[in-house]
């Protein structure tokens, strides 16, 4: 791993703070969402960044490396795409699902619009290693996985998160993008140690690390990246550094995008945290890490880690491991979205939370794609969204979810307002460049929706 860049100390790039970050002193380098970048089209900002000499590294939130379908060749290309044009030294992604459902389960695609985690089992490693072998193949430039936070646990995890991590670079060679804060939400939420997870894991896998702000309610840690970055999360970061001298160290913001001052002062006490816990001697890990080989290729590997050299067998085995892992997410995925009943083994109450959480992030997100909406419906743009959110899952991506929930509306007859519906039907033509359903459809399915409801 002796090849990995020096990053140094970076902000995650977001259009809404751009200037700013363009001001801000001592930002070596920025992390910029794959999915908001146009190759042929890149953002003022970022071009001026490059100039300048700043590294921009592309940050995937969309491939799903940990689902039970390999990765989508078009979003691999996209990917790819974005990497040349930045001239970035690696990409990044997450472990995690993203959707779930489709041929495997015999059920409709399910969007999550989130990062969800996988199982800790040998079925879901399995998968994950092919899947990222399979990216790596793809991608022009080395790639590095995140580990997440998650609101709920897996009944039956075989593996802690730093062994999976372990297991994970050992089989594939894959680099880490290691989230403190990540590492802080987990041991909130699911009682996980954050200081055994740094000793597990192979430190010298490490391309960068996340640095994120939250807020616990209730004694749940929400993830939000809108506001400041806790004394917990830097005591992970200084419990890092006291490992590993890790090659790049970025903060990530989201929203409520503070003053540059503000900015600024965090990005220095992250600064100043690495320097006081760089000062003393770096310590090994309480365990001794994996060792980073070459990844096996699928004929080698098996699914309870020995090995085989039998084609058919291995491909076998991952069919076998891929339908298993699809019928538990599709399962977890459909009741977090669309209201099914909680798979066995699960807290339903935290599940609860986190469909709420959901929810909650789809509305905000098509209120910000399609900001006239909360303009013609006021006040009664998010209950009237979260109520058609209980029990229609996202099905392709945001901006055909604001026309869905449109259309949703238009067949029910709502808004009352009359002027009001006009408007709702005026900006759906504009959009989906067809007349509302008639009468007829729309009874057909309102009907369909009510049987879906039951």
């Amino acid at each position: 791993m002796n090849n990995t860049p020096h990053l140094g100390t970076g902000i995650g790039w977001r259009p809404e703070i751009a200037g700013t970050v363009e001001a801000l002193p001592g930002v070596d380098w920025v992390e910029a969402v794959a999915e908001n970048l146009c190759p042929g089209h890149l953002p003022a900002s970022l071009v001026r960044l490059r100039e300048r000499g700043v590294t921009v590294v592309p940050h995937g939130v969309s491939l799903g490396l940990g689902g039970a379908d390999r990765p989508d060749p078009g979003r691999l290309a996209d990917l790819a795409e974005r990497a040349e044009a930045l001239g970035s030294p690696l990409v990044t992604e997450h472990i995690a699902f993203v959707r779930a459902g489709g041929p495997r389960t015999a059920s409709p695609v399910l969007e999550a619009g989130h990062l969800l985690p996988v199982p800790r089992t040998r079925d879901a490693l399995r998968v994950l290693c092919e899947n990222v072998r399979i990216a790596q193949d793809a991608l022009p430039v080395p790639l590095a996985v995140e580990n997440i936070a998650a609101l709920i646990c897996w009944p039956d995890e075989e593996m802690s998160e730093g062994r999976f991590l372990a297991e994970l670079v050992e089989r594939t060679g894959v680099r880490l993008l290691i989230d403190v804060a990540n590492l802080h939400t987990n041991q909130v939420n699911r009682g996980e140690d954050p200081a055994k997870a740094l000793d597990e894991l192979p430190v010298e896998a490490i391309a960068y690390v996340h640095v994120a702000g939250g807020i616990e309610r209730d004694g749940v840690w929400h993830d939000t990246h809108a506001h400041p970055v806790t004394r917990p999360v830097l005591d992970i970061l200084a419990e890092l550094r006291s490992r590993v001298a890790p090659p790049g160290v970025l903060l990530e913001r989201d929203d409520d995008f503070p003053p540059a001052a503000e900015l600024a002062g965090e990005l220095a006490l992250i600064r100043e945290t690495l320097e006081t816990a760089g000062t003393g001697t770096v310590r090994a890990p309480a365990s001794t890490a994996v060792s980073v080989r070459a990844a096996p290729s699928a004929a080698e590997e098996h699914t309870d880690g020995t090995e085989t050299t039998d084609a058919t067998d291995a491909t076998d085995a991952s069919d076998a491991a891929r339908e298993r892992l699809a019928l538990a997410e599709t399962a977890l995925l459909s009741a977090l979205v669309a209201g099914t009943p909680v798979p066995e083994g699960f807290d339903p109450r935290r599940l609860g939370v986190q469909s709420r959480a959901l929810a909650a992030k789809r509305a905000g997100v098509v209120a910000k794609v399609a900001p006239e909406l909360p303009g013609i419906l006021g006040a009664g743009f998010r209950p009237a969204f979260l109520a058609y959110a209980a029990h229609r899952p996202m099905r392709a991506g945001y901006r055909r979810d604001a026309l869905d929930f449109v259309e949703a509306l238009l067949i029910e007859g709502r808004p009352e307002d009359p002027a009001a519906r006009r408007r709702l039907t005026q900006w759906w033509q504009e959009r989906a460049g067809a007349r509302p359903p008639r009468r007829a459809v729309r009874l057909v399915r309102a009907a369909r929706a009510a049987l879906v409801r039951g």
